[in-house]
């Protein structure tokens, strides 16, 4: 896939296949492809690749307009939502051709997505403009990317779906 300036992208399996190695190779184990040119246009729509390693620290988008909905296209994902002191409230198992493909998560909700297997990929969308200072607000009871804790909180939440 290349950058999307034409009046229409198309897109199959080897550049699904494509993106999931580049994930594979990247340090945070995750790579995403925008559809969108501009990160300040008001649709944010995106494949994003996750490998079982990968962390996505859980956040929430404090705008109530900044819903989120995710369905996978490869492989599967754990989907956690959290209380605001870190409680996990619901668990959904999804993957790609499996009873549950997706789920719209609401804004303002605390949630993370994990992969449950390697090579997978879910499409993403959501409302833009994407700002990296002002996007996410994460639980501050969860460890940040890099922290030593990391690992072991990773993998009691891959355990919710054991």
């Amino acid at each position: 896939m290349q950058e999307h300036r034409s009046p229409a992208l198309v897109f199959g399996n080897a550049d699904l296949d494509a993106l999931s190695e580049r994930a594979g190779a990247s340090a945070r184990r995750r790579q995403n492809f925008n559809f969108h040119a501009e990160l300040t246009h008001p649709a944010q729509r995106l494949l994003n690749a996750v490998e079982p390693d990968s962390y996505i620290r859980p956040h929430r988008h404090v705008d109530a307009l900044r819903d989120e909905t995710f369905v996978v296209l490869r492989g599967a994902f754990g989907l956690v939502l959290f209380g605001e002191a870190g409680n996990v409230t619901q668990t959904v198992s999804m993957s790609a051709g499996g009873e549950r493909i997706g789920a719209h998560v609401p804004g303002n909700t605390f949630h993370t997505l994990i992969a449950l297997a390697p090579g997978s990929i879910f499409f993403e969308a959501k409302a833009g403009p994407y700002a990296a200072l002002t996007d996410k607000d994460f639980g501050p009871w969860s460890p940040p990317e890099g922290d030593s804790g990391v690992a072991d909180y990773l993998s009691s939440l891959r355990a919710l779906f054991a």
